[in-house]
């Protein structure tokens, strides 16, 4: 179903949203692949983060949910985790900031005593037509929550991951197809994924595997709330399958990367982009 012109205001919330985005609410199926194991998630509160949650969760890991002031939303991934018998934590605040970040590895490591699976996801954009609409607090800005903070949440992270832990970061096709409106979002998602590929190798021999997805255009309040209204209407009109893709589409592929049966998985980069190649 395309989505119809709206507007939100940053970060944008689901209940705005027109269609609701789907995360698997009603759809996933858990069969314990990720039995006993503690994720924290950033950017959960909604989109791929949500759907991430969920499923890991039906998978059988207790969730840490972190987002920045998206109570309702972040609530709501919350009813789901625990309706799945699964321990849910939300712990709400900037990881732009990197003391906030420690707070979120330091609330995991409370309540559960280890990091099994990372999932750096959180994100920030903003659609401008030219380079002199970038101020310099958003380029900084863009940066500390995308890249800088995937940097601090693994760093502090480390000391409480075992062998056999996975760290996944949300690249996107824009790391190789960069959108020039989305300039400063597109650099960080090939930092990402660059970061990931060092990570990977400095990592293994602790047993650590290290992996990204890129995901396509995905239905999210980012969406809404970054781009141009007609913008919104036409999004993922441009990918093979013809339509933006949902936030449950993605979760399988981090599901795959946290489990077990991906030990030999490391320094990869997934594509899940209805069709768009990456390199």
């Amino acid at each position: 179903m395309p989505q119809p012109e709206q507007q939100q205001t940053p970060p944008g919330t689901e209940s705005e949203m027109t269609p609701k985005a789907d995360h698997g609410e009603q759809s996933y199926k858990g069969s314990g692949r990720l039995e006993g194991k503690v994720a924290l998630i950033t950017g959960a509160d909604s989109g791929i983060g949500k759907a991430v949650a969920i499923a890991y969760a039906r998978e059988g890991a207790d969730v840490v949910i972190s987002y920045l002031d998206e109570h309702e939303d972040a609530q709501d991934t919350q009813k789901w985790v625990e309706e799945a018998g699964r321990k849910a934590v939300l712990v709400p605040g900037d990881l732009a900031d990197p003391a906030h970040c420690r707070a979120v590895v330091a609330k995991t490591v409370e309540e559960f005593g280890r990091v099994d699976v990372l999932v750096s996801n959180a994100a920030y954009q903003m659609s401008h037509e030219t380079l002199e609409e970038i101020s310099d607090e958003e380029w900084d800005h863009t940066l500390a929550t995308n890249l800088s903070a995937m940097f601090h949440l693994v760093k502090a992270a480390l000391p409480h991951m075992r062998s056999g832990a996975s760290i996944i970061g949300s690249s996107s096709v824009n790391s190789d197809m960069p959108r020039p409106d989305l300039l400063p979002y597109a650099m960080t998602k090939a930092g990402i994924a660059n970061m990931i590929a060092s990570l990977a190798q400095l990592l293994g021999e602790r047993g650590i595997r290290a992996n990204s997805v890129a995901p396509g255009p995905v239905w999210t309040p980012l969406i809404p709330s970054t781009m141009p209204e007609e913008q919104v209407a036409s999004f993922g009109d441009d990918t093979p399958l013809g339509r933006a893709g949902q936030p449950a589409e993605l979760a399988p592929v981090y599901v795959l990367l946290a489990s077990d049966e991906a030990s030999y998985v490391s320094g990869s980069r997934i594509a899940v982009t209805g069709g768009k190649p990456i390199l």
